[in-house]
């Protein structure tokens, strides 16, 4: 697949349905997203993907797979295939196997339900990454499942292979991070192998040394896992996904995947709303910022701004003088572009 050389700046979270989100952006000093108006100003929309807060698959994941070739518009939701993706590249003969990621997790557990707490707080090393997928592997064996450690993907997640992964539609972590993960669980019937395999792991981990052990490090137990990012390649797809250069980094004419951010999106997770304001700051200062001067240099650019629901591609507009006089009278504020998302 060749990657389209335009510059595209794809955003996450730059949109969420939280009530502080509104009054977090009305906050913001005047001329706080001076860089992201002035973008747009030269831009016009294109591709709009309008969605549901409930869908598996977020909107900034269904653009950017869109953009790496990876989904078609008849891709079901919540097969967006990014392990089947990283296995193309991290592992031989990955191709036609079926591929999910398995990342292991901290389920806090509340009197009616439990709620999944941000991977990164269990703070995992490699040892103990290598360990706990030992000590797993055979259960998820007993249903032809194998798991893999894979260097390039850290500890903090794993490659799964097995054909039971197959056309079995999974919830993005973006979705289920501090929320409660009933509603996000695999409801198909293929899925009841992987949550019988989900309370055997919690009843493993519950007393297990292993644990004891983290506990007397003061750190977060590994009580369960997460399983996502199933689904095929299309036919004839073998690259794997690359990490995007910076805006500041890419040359003139240099195909890559878009650049994605994910500064918003952290916030929002941690429901830091004076920190989600400082990123949006900096987001406009730094990589907004350096696509505008691209545009006003005469390059084409994309921007994609995405919210929980939905999200809207913008592109270069080179228009005539008065048509730009007339959109500068008629452009639309920042934040009611934002709030459509």
């Amino acid at each position: 697949m060749r990657l389209d050389p335009t510059p595209h700046l794809l955003i996450p979270f730059a949109a969420c349905g939280a009530d502080a989100w509104l009054p977090t952006m009305q906050s913001l000093p005047p001329g706080g997203l001076k860089n992201l108006s002035a973008l747009l100003q030269g831009m016009r929309p294109a591709h709009r993907d309008d969605g549901a807060a409930e869908s598996l698959s977020p909107p900034h994941e269904r653009a950017l797979a869109r953009a790496l070739g990876l989904a078609a518009p008849e891709t079901l939701d919540g097969l967006l295939p990014w392990a089947a993706h990283e296995a193309a590249g991290a592992l031989p003969a990955s191709s036609g196997k079926s591929w999910a990621w398995i990342t292991p997790c901290h389920w806090s557990m509340g009197h009616l339900h439990a709620t999944l707490s941000d991977p990164a707080l269990l703070d995992l090393q490699e040892g103990d990454s290598r360990a706990l997928l030992a000590l797993m592997q055979p259960y998820f064996e007993t249903d032809g499942i194998t798991l893999h450690y894979v260097d390039a993907l850290g500890p903090g997640r794993w490659l799964a292979e097995g054909e039971l992964l197959r056309a079995l539609p999974t919830a993005s972590l973006d979705r289920v991070l501090g929320r409660n993960v009933d509603a996000w669980l695999p409801g198909a019937a293929q899925a009841r192998p992987l949550r019988r395999l989900q309370n055997e792991m919690q009843m493993l981990l519950y007393t297990h040394p292993f644990n004891d052990a983290r506990e007397a490090r003061r750190l977060l137990p590994v009580n369960s896992f997460w399983i996502s990012g199933t689904g095929d390649l299309p036919a004839g797809f073998g690259e794997a996904l690359t990490p995007a250069p910076s805006q500041g980094e890419k040359q003139q004419g240099q195909a890559c995947a878009p650049h994605s951010p994910r500064a918003l999106a952290q916030a929002v997770f941690r429901e830091d709303w004076a920190g989600y304001a400082q990123a949006w700051q900096a987001l406009d200062g730094g990589d907004i910022a350096r696509l505008l001067a691209r545009q006003r240099d005469g390059d084409a650019v994309r921007l994609t701004l995405c919210g929980e629901s939905s999200a809207q591609n913008f592109e270069t507009h080179r228009a005539g003088l008065w048509q730009r006089v007339s959109n500068l009278f008629s452009a639309q504020p920042t934040l009611d572009v934002l709030k459509q998302l």
